[in-house]
């Protein structure tokens, strides 16, 4: 009988870093949420995108010269929430229409994709904090199908759900 040894999962956890605005500092936040979540025993792939797209999001569109971005992993049960703060409270991300001709902006479509929910949450001023639940139960990191995933209005309000069927 050939056996797999798995560690243990991590049922509870949290793991904070603040890095700079740059390409570098996203870069190191995927790699330092990678190590940390191999650690935890939790999947990596689905994560580490996650991570990637909102760090490479906080130092894009996030930047303000002298400020950092912060990355918090928590664990809670079966569920990882991947939280991005950058100090441009002021600029929401959306999810733009694709199209063939561009050739960036679907980042958050692939955090939809990959995601269970996600939103945003103003504050405190001026800072704004992109946040990403992964379910860690399944064959995989996420189900696509019959997921019922959440997303905050980028218009202005806070704290509204809308179906993101419903976009």
């Amino acid at each position: 009988m050939n056996r797999e040894i798995t560690p243990p999962r991590a049922r509870t956890g949290q793991f904070a870093v603040q890095l700079s605005a740059t390409r570098r500092g996203a870069r190191l936040a995927r790699l330092l949420a990678r190590e940390q979540l191999r650690s935890w025993g939790l999947p990596l792939e689905d994560a580490s995108h996650v991570v990637a797209e909102l760090a490479a999001n906080a130092a894009l569109h996030g930047y303000v010269p002298g400020r950092d971005f912060r990355v918090l992993l928590t664990v809670d049960g079966d569920t990882l929430r991947i939280e991005v703060a950058d100090a441009r409270g002021e600029q929401l991300p959306r999810v733009l229409e694709q199209s063939e001709a561009y050739e960036s902006g679907r980042g958050l479509v692939l955090v939809e994709a990959l995601a269970t929910r996600w939103g945003i949450e103003r504050g405190p001023f001026p800072r704004k904090t992109v946040w990403a639940e992964i379910a860690m139960t399944g064959a995989g990191n996420h189900d696509p199908v019959g997921r019922d995933p959440v997303k905050y209005d980028a218009v202005g309000r806070d704290a509204v759900a809308h179906d993101v069927k419903g976009f």
